[in-house]
């Protein structure tokens, strides 16, 4: 079971955020790092992910909210590229981050703003190609 998680998770994390950055991230990982990995795309891509309770496209606006609130610029930028993958369009990311100034602060909304307009720039860039 927990090999088929692992797996299932690779999969999974590689069609939201992209092969080349699935790989990177797994040609990244040390010695040290890499049950780090492995628990986060069992249990995070593998198990959670999975579940049918959302589709991937709440789930993404979900994880951007959470990381507005958390701080957590990096893993943004990530997820929003995820959510555009998932097929968030850019009205729904910009009503979360709306409603994240209200629930996180206008600080942690104005940031989010800012990458925001970042990765949809290099989406619509790279849609023109």
């Amino acid at each position: 079971m927990t090999s088929d998680r692992l797996e299932e998770g690779k999969r999974r994390r590689a069609e939201v955020i992209g092969q080349g950055r699935h790989d990177a991230a797994m040609q990244a990982a040390t010695d040290f790092d890499l049950p780090f990995q492995e628990l986060a795309l069992r249990y995070c891509w593998g198990e959670v992910w999975g579940r049918p309770g959302l589709d991937r496209r709440t789930r993404s606006l979900v994880n951007l909210g959470m990381l507005i609130a958390l701080g957590r610029p990096n893993e943004l930028r990530i997820h929003l590229r995820g959510a555009l993958t998932n097929g968030a369009t850019r009205a729904e990311i910009q009503e979360v981050l709306l409603q994240s100034c209200v629930y996180c602060g206008v600080p942690a909304a104005g940031e989010a703003f800012g990458i925001a307009r970042e990765v949809l720039a290099e989406a619509e860039f790279a849609g023109a190609r």
